[in-house]
């Protein structure tokens, strides 16, 4: 990605938070520079009304999920999202990642209610194929994690976890917070969030008449 991505991120917030995924100054996006640092989101910004300022560029330390301000600040005074580690750790496990996605959407933190194990299963639903999987009746998993208030120690866990099983897909959930999704541009980080979102709107609409599919 050489252009600047804060421009997309900017516009893309504005539509999250005009669907409720990113109500007030909840969620987070970011977007992988080709140097490997990123632009994310700055802490405490109103997703609706985001500036080119709203953003702090990051670098990646070789430790394990530390990270360090780069000298680029678009805003020296912003603070980057408390996410931050999180967004670190899907790119030091994912290569090929160009965009992380957080969003705080109600059907997101519902279906994890539906089961109490760390791996949600999705139905077979053609929408999938918006995700990568082309399969006649999948059997796909999204991969949960529990909510700490120490966020890194989300991220450890997302990285212990994910180095050695690779998810089906590029999504992951964690219990009573939200949806993360990655993909290898901006665009498709916002067509893989969408898609997920109907499927946890399906399942939530299956759950309330009582369809149970096989």
């Amino acid at each position: 990605m050489s252009t600047d991505p804060r421009p997309t991120l900017i516009t893309t917030a504005r539509q999250f938070y005009q669907m409720g995924w990113m109500v007030g100054t909840s969620g987070n996006l970011s977007a992988r520079m080709p140097d490997g640092s990123f632009w994310i989101t700055a802490s405490g910004r109103p997703k609706g009304h985001l500036t080119i300022d709203d953003f702090v560029r990051i670098t990646l330390d070789t430790c394990k999920n530390e990270v360090n301000l780069a000298s680029t600040q678009s805003n020296p005074q912003r603070q980057p999202s408390a996410e931050t580690s999180i967004h670190a750790a899907i790119y030091r496990l994912f290569p090929k990642a160009q965009a992380c996605y957080h969003v705080h959407s109600i059907e997101s933190n519902l279906v994890c209610r539906y089961v109490t194990n760390d791996a949600l299963p999705l139905p077979p639903l053609e929408m999938l194929k918006g995700l990568g999987v082309w399969e006649e009746n999948p059997q796909v998993t999204i991969p949960i994690f529990a909510n700490y208030l120490e966020v890194s120690q989300i991220a450890d866990e997302i990285c212990d976890r994910l180095k050695s099983t690779i998810p089906q897909v590029s999504s992951l959930l964690i219990r009573n917070h939200g949806v993360t999704v990655w993909a290898s541009s901006l665009e498709n980080a916002s067509n893989y969030l969408e898609v997920v979102d109907y499927i946890f709107r399906y399942m939530v609409a299956e759950q309330k008449i009582g369809i149970r599919l096989s």
